[in-house]
């Protein structure tokens, strides 16, 4: 008997070793490792959505209304195309004609009055729409000064606008300009700067450059320039302020960067004998031939002068008739 529980004590001793040799030593010299667990893959970002414009038919004549979305922002404009332009291979100069601040482009289509020239003329006329301005709640281009903050790529999405222009209606890409009213004039420059290579020549009714346009500007050919502005302009005075370069430092640089080398002063008559008319600054001498003019109309507030009003020079005239002299190389026949 005592030699069974001898030998049932060395088999537990032996059993003891055992388990505790492969337990190593309380865990301290395991090779065991943990798991590695591969995280799932990222999955690729959403592209923009982005979809081609669908226009339909408005009571305006000869005027469709177009909606598309851009890098996922619904987007909208009006389009004037004179009855008898070939679609099909029109070469039709293009003009975008832009809303001010807090505007509508069917109200800028609708005080402009370019569509009796654009028949006469023969050229295309769009109307874009801005986006809200998210501080604001308001109708904005997305040009710096106060609208610092906006994240809407306006300069994409007017480029946009001239490609599909070419693809429907194969317009003169060459030819394609820009005006505006107050935010519209702004943008005008914007594009001036920022989209130079699809842009030949602009126009601003009481617009201007923000510091951001202005410290940020990289056109890629000389561009003709046309500025109208009041004396009395109260929202984008003359002289500038904060969020608007003075109009006399705008014209200086673009008559430095076109490298022109006269500048020609002249009395705008007072055609209304309202005992006012104005000064016209005209920018010669420039490189490609090209030109730029500044309208100075006294007592002249922030508007856009039609034959409507009590005004010395009509808009829409001065604009084409100056920018129909420019494609994107710059004077036409020179």
């Amino acid at each position: 008997m005592a030699q069974f529980l001898n030998n049932l004590l060395n088999k537990v001793i032996f059993l003891s070793i055992i388990l505790l040799s492969g337990c190593g030593g309380g865990g301290s010299s395991s090779s065991e490792t943990d798991p590695i667990i591969t995280p799932p893959p990222t999955p690729p970002p959403t592209p923009p959505t982005n979809t081609e414009p669908i226009c339909t038919p408005t009571t305006y004549t000869n005027t469709l209304y177009c909606t598309s979305k851009r890098l996922n922002l619904d987007r909208e404009f009006y389009i004037y195309v004179p009855n008898d332009i070939d679609t099909t291979n029109s070469q039709a100069p293009l003009l975008f004609s832009l809303h001010g601040y807090t505007s509508r482009a069917i109200w800028n289509l609708g005080y402009t009055g370019f569509q009796s020239i654009a028949d006469t003329e023969k050229f295309i006329v769009i109307y874009p729409q801005g986006t809200i301005l998210s501080t604001t709640g308001e109708t904005h281009w997305n040009v710096g000064g106060w609208t610092v903050g906006s994240t809407t790529d306006d300069v994409d999405y007017l480029s946009s606008l001239i490609d599909w222009a070419y693809s429907e209606y194969e317009i003169d890409r060459n030819r394609v300009y820009s005006t505006g009213m107050s935010n519209g004039g702004f943008m005008s420059y914007h594009l001036a700067c920022n989209l130079s290579s699809k842009i030949a020549a602009i126009a601003s009714v009481t617009g201007s450059m923000t510091p951001q346009t202005y410290n940020g500007c990289s056109p890629s050919h000389p561009t003709a320039i046309l500025q109208i502005h009041g004396t009395m302009d109260g929202v984008v005075p003359y002289y500038g302020n904060s969020i608007s370069r003075a109009i006399p430092t705008v014209m200086g640089y673009w008559d430095e960067y076109n490298g022109c080398g006269l500048e020609i002063l002249n009395n705008i008559p007072d055609i209304n004998n309202d005992g006012d008319g104005g000064l016209l600054y005209e920018y010669k001498n420039c490189l490609n031939n090209i030109e730029s003019r500044l309208y100075l109309m006294t007592n002249m507030g922030h508007e856009w002068p039609t034959n409507n009003g009590n005004n010395d020079i009509i808009a829409a005239n001065e604009i084409w008739f100056f920018l129909k002299q420019f494609d994107i190389n710059g004077k036409i026949n020179p």
